[in-house]
């Protein structure tokens, strides 16, 4: 019978039909989000914006702000991620300059205020209504004399949840878009690279009423992760895709049992 030397191929053979780059994923161990709903981010710290000037999230969050923490040399989720934002930007119905903000940080002390300035004018440059610059606003840390990542950026960071680390020259770190109140409170995060539009905009309009709303999905926090080592996006829904994968392989292996029945002949 041949049933059990295939069953016993198609167990060997699991790995094969893993999902790409999972078995040399890097462990996100530190890396990921810890949320921090109905809690209060530190609104006095300094950051630097486009154009090298002090300023504070205090002097943005005027209206609700829309947060996102990058780094502009990223080549790996931080692209995709500005970019799936810019599209639900695009779709979305509200005015963003009265009510929401655009705050993108980023958590590279190797980023200056003219980097910052070139990548916020290919943000807005992509943005198919009208964005005026002030509306979405990229800012960097100012770097202590040590050199070493900039307090302000690490305060931030703390403050919402959001764990990364350095892995060479590059970061491993979650795709997450974090939504504050007026105040500066934690009301909302949305993960991955696709903000469906309906989404974000309930979210500012929650944020706007000072709603903290728990996270439904929180399966898609690790969904892409960039591996500096194979330089491409990990997709890490490895137990979903696994079920998925073995429930498929039960129902192949099921069809070829009854493939191989011999079929019962009638009374001759």
């Amino acid at each position: 019978m041949r049933t059990v030397p295939t069953i016993v191929w198609l167990w060997l053979a699991l790995p094969v039909f893993a999902p790409a780059g999972a078995s040399q994923a890097v462990s996100p161990g530190d890396v990921g989000v810890q949320e921090r709903l109905g809690q209060k981010v530190p609104l006095d710290v300094p950051f630097l914006d486009e154009h090298g000037r002090e300023i504070t999230l205090r002097q943005l969050a005027d209206r609700p702000v829309v947060l996102t923490l990058n780094y502009f040399r990223c080549s790996g989720i931080c692209t995709p991620l500005l970019n799936g934002l810019v599209d639900a930007l695009n779709e979305l119905k509200l005015d963003p300059d009265r009510t929401f903000r655009v705050v993108t940080v980023s958590f590279d002390e190797r980023d200056t205020p003219q980097i910052a300035r070139k990548k916020r004018d290919n943000l807005i440059k992509q943005l198919k209504r009208p964005f005026s610059p002030s509306t979405w606003r990229l800012l960097v840390g100012r770097t202590d004399a040590t050199g070493g990542r900039p307090s302000s950026v690490e305060a931030l960071t703390r403050a919402v949840g959001f764990q990364y680390r350095s892995q060479g020259k590059e970061f491993v770190h979650p795709g997450v878009v974090v939504v504050l109140s007026p105040t500066g409170v934690v009301t909302r995060y949305m993960y991955g690279v696709n903000f469906p539009a309906a989404d974000l905009e309930m979210a500012i309009r929650e944020a706007t009423r000072g709603q903290a709303r728990p996270t439904v999905i929180k399966a898609l926090q690790f969904c892409t992760v960039y591996d500096p080592e194979s330089r491409q996006q990990v997709f890490r829904l490895t137990r979903l895709v696994g079920a998925v994968t073995l429930v498929g392989l039960a129902l192949f292996v099921v069809i070829l049992i009854r493939a191989g029945r011999p079929v019962a002949k009638g009374p001759e």
